[in-house]
């Protein structure tokens, strides 16, 4: 799972006034699902009618499953599931003519969920990897690093993967951050600790557990930008790749969501939306279905 900044919402832990979305509260706070798509998303100025042949089976709604956990992506703001990925889903769905019903799940439940037919797209920061194509397709729609972050007043220097040798590194399950401190782990020794979402793998570098977290770099940004003083960026972001919406292979909507997206492209709408949540520097021009370059 990288850059945003809509207003925060708070909560106190430890006595601080943090803000939700850098995840120094429970995870209790996030709710287990919502049907209702962001009311703040730029409209599309094209038409509603599909620019592909959308399968009749979606023609009301497509159940779209986001791990909200990781701003400025997808997060819960006031009860809503909100962000960039919500803007854009949401965008896409006006433009095949459906509607985009959400749903809040743990990241590594989503293409199981997907493989069981319970989602119809995965819309949650994925980076868009050969391994996972072999389960689900991608349409690709942004550029992503990684990048690190760490408690404001830690003189530790992380840079690359590498600089994790003889550390504690806070990581979300099932995410590519994961997967590359397990590997770097591999080769020297380093504690990868995972946790369900983003929120508590803050938590476990606020509190000390953790001596750097690991995150998509916009997504490090992001959480370092709301941190009110508490967290800092470390080391340059690395590893870029593409994040794909994932859908199930043979469903039919590869195809549609592709063109969807170059209709965004072509009419403003996708720079509007990434502009308003301060990531356009993550923009693509050619988005692909399964794009992965590793």
């Amino acid at each position: 799972m990288p850059k945003m900044r809509p207003s925060r919402f708070a909560l106190v832990f430890a006595g601080l006034l943090i803000p939700a979305a850098v995840g120094a509260g429970c995870s209790s706070s996030k709710p287990a699902s919502s049907s209702t798509t962001s009311s703040s998303a730029p409209a599309s100025s094209s038409s509603s009618t599909p620019s592909a042949t959308l399968p009749a089976k979606y023609a009301t709604s497509i159940n779209v499953a986001l791990d909200a956990s990781y701003p400025p992506d997808e997060f819960v703001q006031n009860g809503q599931i909100v962000g960039f990925d919500v803007d854009l889903i949401d965008a896409l769905a006006q433009q095949m003519g459906t509607h985009a019903k959400l749903t809040n799940a743990t990241f590594a439940g989503i293409i199981p969920g997907l493989l069981s037919g319970k989602f119809d797209i995965g819309d949650s920061s994925f980076t868009d990897s050969k391994a996972r194509e072999q389960q689900v397709d991608f349409v690709t729609y942004f550029s992503s690093g990684e990048g690190f972050y760490e408690n404001a007043n830690s003189s530790a220097t992380f840079d690359g993967l590498a600089s994790l040798c003889g550390h504690t590194v806070s990581v979300e399950s099932g995410t590519t951050e994961e997967t590359d401190a397990k590997a770097q782990a591999g080769k020297c020794h380093v504690t990868v600790l995972t946790f369900n979402d983003q929120n508590q793998a803050n938590l476990a570098v606020s509190t000390g557990r953790a001596q750097v977290g690991f995150a998509d770099s916009q997504v490090a940004g992001y959480i370092v930008k709301q941190s009110n003083g508490q967290f800092k960026l470390v080391g340059q972001p690395f590893g870029t790749a593409p994040y794909g919406l994932a859908v199930p292979k043979n469903s039919g909507l590869a195809q549609p969501l592709l063109a969807g997206l170059q209709k965004l492209m072509s009419d403003g709408t996708y720079t509007q939306i990434l502009t308003k949540w301060g990531v356009q520097t993550g923009a693509i021009t050619n988005p692909q279905i399964n794009g992965a370059t590793s």
